[in-house]
């Protein structure tokens, strides 16, 4: 049967009741696709807007279409010479066909889903790491000329299937030489009703191998397996209430976590429909700009997005969309700040409900339920059947085996049967685990007395100054609650004689107009601690953010050494 909540959650009570229930019986994400399918039928999966514009129609998929798409490609992908350990690589932007490539993936091998904005050397390391078997790429000029390159560069690579951008006729495709073929030729000639393999997938098969690194430095290969994803689409449909009456437009990249299993899995495992917001999602300035009124035309229950999508929301007026449809508004990924939280709620009339996830547990970690109202920070309780603490830091910031007592700031640790298989890269599990097996997450964070996990922000983005810990949480919720501040962020400058001082960088509200040196004394009268008040705040013209949205602070920490010079005045502060 697909998945639906046992009850609404309000409370930890609630969490633990869950507890008791037993670990749904759907052993792989195949399962999932085609127990909606047998359920669902004809009923709306996917929906395609083509354009960001409302009065142009979309195109829909149920999840009957769903399933034969899946059929055909992990068929397809099993006729070239996948089997259950390889890995197929995509790269794809945001398109039907992305969810073809990956539950047929991962019914046949091990779906690798990557990041095409990468650099190419990157890209290459990556399915070398994996040793991937096949490529799955978009047909556009730019990225198809780079998945031509990569079938030099990586020597597993034996099959290139092209994805025809919508609307090229398959007559128009360019010549395909040796090794290339065209992805829906090839998967139309397979059957739709079955596995042709037979394949039985087992719970600790590894369905995925994603890369993870994003705001921190190189990406690594972390290993999900079947249980795991459906673990967590199990637990969100529970913890969030969802149903198949629910819907929402899903502008999260499919390369990552959060569009791929709180996101996309998890609907589908409810039989709920999903909205992809064009090729280019939330980076298409369109759908932000016509955001409430595809909300309108849809009927969303769900709204989600990161803190940098919500800011760049409040600047859309609603205007008179009618956005009464939505139920729950979910944000994650980063931290959010109090009063993008505030002003969000006071001008679309939406409490922002905050999650926590990772990439090293199937994308998700705690949720705040709706109807459960937090202070920004706040993102809720940890799923059912899993197991969180909060413990003391050593001298070298790793996780100890000391939990701290309720409300004092810890590293966030978890054990789960969402957590991931390990990383394909031996070495990087080193740092990934306590010895006694736990998540070491390298997240602050204290928990409340209502049991609700509240994070402060990363171990690594600590500001140490001569020995004293500053947290930039403390920088930032000050300084973005000036009414001018969009979005703001605080690291550490090099510093010879401190090892590092606290800076910020903020960009402002389209049309406000503030000095540096009023953002700087604004933010220095609201951070109590001296040694904690920024030396300097500068502001950009954009804020430097990954591909999901997450402020990218190593580019903040190079702009601030280059700005940062060392004089005696530094030195004696």
């Amino acid at each position: 049967m697909p998945f639906a909540p046992a009850f609404p959650v309000r409370s930890l009570a609630e969490v633990k009741r869950l507890d008791e229930l037993p670990l749904p019986q759907v052993r792989s994400t195949y399962e999932v696709i085609r127990n909606s399918a047998l359920a669902f039928g004809e009923k709306t999966a996917v929906t395609f807007l083509r354009t960001a514009d409302p009065a142009d129609p979309p195109l829909r998929w149920s999840y009957r279409e769903l399933l034969e798409g899946v059929h055909q490609t992990a068929n397809l992908l099993h006729m070239l010479g996948v089997g259950a350990r390889d890995a197929v690589a995509v790269l794809l932007p945001g398109c039907y066909e992305y969810h073809l490539a990956l539950w047929g993936g991962a019914a046949a091998g091990i779906v690798q889903p990557i990041n095409p904005l990468l650099a190419e050397e990157k890209i290459a390391s990556l399915m070398n790491a994996s040793g991937a078997k096949v490529l799955i790429a978009w047909g556009e000029p730019e990225l198809w000329a780079k998945a031509a390159r990569l079938h030099t560069q990586v020597p597993t690579l034996r099959t290139v299937l092209r994805v025809a951008p919508w609307g090229e006729a398959s007559h128009e495709a360019p010549f395909l030489r040796e090794g290339f073929e065209d992805f829906h030729m090839l998967r139309q000639r397979q059957p739709a009703d079955r596995l042709v393999s037979g394949r039985e997938i087992q719970p600790s098969d590894i369905a995925a191998y994603f890369h993870t690194g994003g705001t921190t430095g190189s990406p690594k290969l972390a290993r999900h397996s079947h249980g795991a994803q459906v673990f967590t689409a199990w637990a969100c449909v529970n913890m969030q209430g969802l149903t198949s009456d629910d819907s929402g437009i899903n502008g999260y990249p499919l390369f990552h976590v959060a569009g791929v299993l709180p996101g996309a899995l998890t609907s589908f495992s409810a039989g709920a429909e999903q909205i992809i917001p064009t090729t280019s999602l939330f980076r298409n300035k369109q759908v932000i700009a016509n955001y409430w009124k595809l909300v309108e035309k849809y009927k969303t229950t769900t709204v989600s997005g990161v803190p940098t999508v919500l800011a760049a929301l409040c600047e859309v007026p609603l205007a008179d969309a009618d956005i009464s449809s939505v139920r729950y508004c979910r944000t994650g990924a980063a931290a959010l700040a109090p009063d993008l939280a505030e002003r969000f709620e006071k001008t679309f009339g939406l409490h922002v409900h905050e999650a926590f996830g990772m990439t090293e547990m199937a994308g998700i970690s705690t949720i705040t339920p709706p109807g459960v109202v937090g202070p920004a920070g706040c993102v809720g309780w940890r799923m059912p059947h899993s197991q969180m603490r909060v413990v003391a830091l050593d001298e070298n910031g790793r996780a100890t085996n000391r939990d701290v007592p309720q409300g004092e700031q810890g590293m966030v640790i978890f054990k789960s049967p969402n957590l991931f298989s390990g990383f394909v890269d031996a070495k990087d599990n080193e740092s990934a685990f306590t010895p006694d097996g736990w998540l070491a997450t390298g997240d602050l964070g204290w928990i409340d007395e209502d049991g609700r996990l509240n994070l402060s922000g990363r171990s690594k983005d600590l500001i140490i100054r001569s020995g004293h810990n500053i947290d930039p949480k403390v920088i930032e919720d000050a300084l973005g609650a000036h009414p001018a501040v969009q979005l703001c962020a605080a690291v550490g400058a090099p510093d010879p004689y401190a090892g590092e001082l606290p800076v910020a960088f903020a960009t402002l509200v389209p049309g406000a107009k503030v000095t540096e040196q009023e953002l700087l004394e604004f933010t220095s009268a609201r951070v109590d601690e001296p040694p904690a008040r920024p030396k300097w705040v500068a502001i950009l013209p954009t804020m430097p953010v990954t591909t999901v949205g997450k402020i990218y602070k190593p580019e903040l920490r190079e702009l601030a050494a280059q700005r940062q010079t060392p004089s005696p005045t530094s030195r004696s502060s």
